[in-house]
């Protein structure tokens, strides 16, 4: 790009695909700027620009900033972006331009700090739940369980927990010969390997990882916890929590969420006898089919657990698996989960039940509890599958 059509574009003010900067000391913002330009069609940052959208130029050496410039598109935003760098000395100083192109769709989007970030209107954001799925979606990025994450190392695993869970199956890890901790990881689908380098699954990093949250494409794994003051969505938050870290870990922390919204005290002679909203079994039950069963492919979108005063709610986003019917899922058939790995490592923790009664155990809890039916319901459009408990309208259930 020649000088007189960067003028033009200085001239035109910012935009979706033109951003100034005064100086290049703010690099992150350069960062998220660059790559968000090569996350969508591509853009032109201007450097040397002030607020006003006037030239006021680049006091530092034009050398040293285009050396700066040229290294941070290698390295600074989680793979190479291919940009052309210029530079024109003005009456007011240099000033220096980078100018990204649009680029062919990879295995994943840009990212800078760890994060991604798209361009909306004339700002640089990190994108929405739904901008992040078309972004994943527009570079072919389809979360199963045995997909790779690029941005995760296998330090990132915690050894001690896989070999836990082998030990768990019977598998003695201890005597004669021991294959490599790599070969182990491997041959558990734990990791794969990845231009030559061994890197998480999510299989691996949503069963065993240090810290499963943290990178780009599992953000927004986790169970996310309301309890509402009135009937829908639109009463007052009255309690918010996360159930985050491991598979097991999202249960047990969002039980432990929804154990402090409170419990019905009542007495048996001199006794008292404390009662949940629902019973624990059956929240379980739908918590673990929720954080098992859900379409990892629909990313940036969690798990619900929300509680309202006539009811407790827990959704999980995508379809029943394989294609089960709901009448199927109701009745405890084709017990066969999308993310099998996964689903076996519940059940050796013991969070599982036995496979194909998950329904039936709730069903038969919540008969036992207030006489009421769970309800279930698979969305027509295949984006969320909900299960519902009915409270006894009697019970002051959460203590409000």
């Amino acid at each position: 790009m020649e000088w007189h059509d960067v003028r033009r574009r200085i001239d035109g003010g910012e935009n979706a695909r033109t951003e100034f900067k005064r100086d290049t000391r703010n690099l992150p913002g350069i960062g998220k700027t660059l790559c968000a330009f090569a996350n969508g069609d591509g853009g032109l940052l201007v450097i040397g620009i002030d607020n006003g959208g006037k030239v006021a130029g680049v006091s530092e050496s034009p050398g040293a900033v285009q050396e700066r410039l040229t290294s941070f598109l290698q390295t600074g935003c989680g793979k190479p972006v291919t940009a052309e760098c210029g530079r024109q000395e003005t009456g007011e100083g240099w000033v220096h331009w980078v100018h990204v192109h649009r680029h062919q769709r990879g295995y994943e989007p840009f990212s800078h700090d760890g994060r991604f970030w798209i361009r909306r209107g004339r700002a640089t954001v990190a994108p929405s739940p739904s901008e992040l799925q078309e972004l994943l979606n527009a570079f072919g990025l389809v979360l199963t369980e045995k997909q790779i994450i690029p941005s995760a190392t296998v330090e990132d695993i915690d050894f001690g927990a896989v070999r836990a869970y082998m030990q768990a199956q019977g598998l003695d890890m201890d005597e004669g010969p021991q294959p490599a901790r790599e070969d182990d990881l491997r041959n558990a689908s734990v990791v794969d390997e990845l231009d030559g380098i061994l890197r998480p699954t999510l299989y691996g990093l949503m069963t065993f990882g240090r810290d499963p949250q943290s990178f780009p494409h599992t953000l927004s794994l986790f169970v996310q916890c309301a309890a509402y003051g009135g009937e829908d969505r639109a009463a007052e938050v009255l309690s918010a929590g996360e159930g985050k870290g491991r598979l097991e870990d999202q249960v047990t922390r969002a039980m432990g969420w929804f154990r402090s919204l409170g419990r019905r005290e009542s007495y048996e002679g001199h006794y008292r006898r404390d009662t949940p909203p629902v019973p624990a079994q059956a929240l379980r039950e739908a918590l673990v089919n929720a954080v098992i069963h859900r379409d990892y492919a629909i990313t940036g979108s969690q798990v619900l657990l929300e509680a309202f005063d006539d009811r407790i709610v827990v959704t999980s986003p995508g379809a029943l698996p394989n294609h089960m019917t709901v009448e199927q899922a109701r009745s405890g058939g084709a017990p066969r989960s999308r993310n099998e790995m996964m689903a076996n490592a519940m059940v050796v923790s013991g969070l599982m039940e036995r496979r194909g009664r998950g329904w039936l155990t709730m069903r038969h809890a919540m008969r036992k509890f207030n006489g009421t039916e769970p309800e279930l319901v698979s969305d027509e459009r295949n984006r969320y599958v909900r299960v519902t408990f009915r409270l006894d309208p009697s019970r002051n259930q959460l203590g409000k």
